[in-house]
């Protein structure tokens, strides 16, 4: 079994990834407009919390890998 730490990582990971695909929702299904630079933002931060939950989702799972190259988890700018 997972020990407390990985848990908490793996709660945080989700909630954080499902704000983001939350406010996904409200721009591609409620149709709530964003300019473009806002748009990109969310795009990018939806998909680096859902790397974030892949990497967590994994530990708790005990299956623990590298990242493939060229898919880090680096700061790119907004």
């Amino acid at each position: 079994m997972a020990d407390e730490e990985t848990k908490q990582e793996y709660r945080a990971a989700y909630e954080a990834w499902q704000k983001q695909v939350t406010g996904l929702h409200e721009v591609f299904l409620e149709n709530k407009r964003l300019d473009p630079v806002r748009l990109k933002g969310l795009l990018n931060r939806e998909s680096r919390s859902k790397r974030r939950y892949d990497r967590a989702r994994l530990a708790l799972l005990g299956i623990e890998e590298d990242a493939p190259l060229g898919e880090d988890d680096g700061d790119e700018d907004d």
